[in-house]
């Protein structure tokens, strides 16, 4: 089972109060979490990647024990204690400025 935590304002359209449980067989990526993501919550087909070019949002971070993957790759490899449950998956809605 992974866990992921949502930025509150996909929080609010996804209708959902806390952390995403969902679960993965094998080794998860970064491209199995968001169409996993996107078959269990419609409609947050594209907020976090878009629809065309399948490229991150701008302005939204993914992080991994504490690691800024948001340049990864979308078939990268999920550490373990992601994939187990152990840690979550964060996706932090970033702000632009100085």
């Amino acid at each position: 089972m992974i866990r992921i935590v949502l930025p509150q304002h996909l929080r609010t359209l996804a209708h959902i109060t806390s952390e995403v449980q969902l679960n993965v067989e094998g080794p998860a990526t970064l491209q199995i979490i968001f169409d996993e993501l996107e078959i269990h919550f419609p409609m947050l087909k594209g907020t976090i990647r878009d629809h065309v070019t399948q490229q991150r949002r701008p302005y939204l971070r993914f992080f991994a024990c504490g690691k800024d993957i948001s340049h990864e790759p979308f078939d990268f490899l999920l550490p373990e204690e992601v994939n187990s449950g152990e840690k979550p998956f964060m996706i932090i809605g970033a702000i632009a400025g100085g």
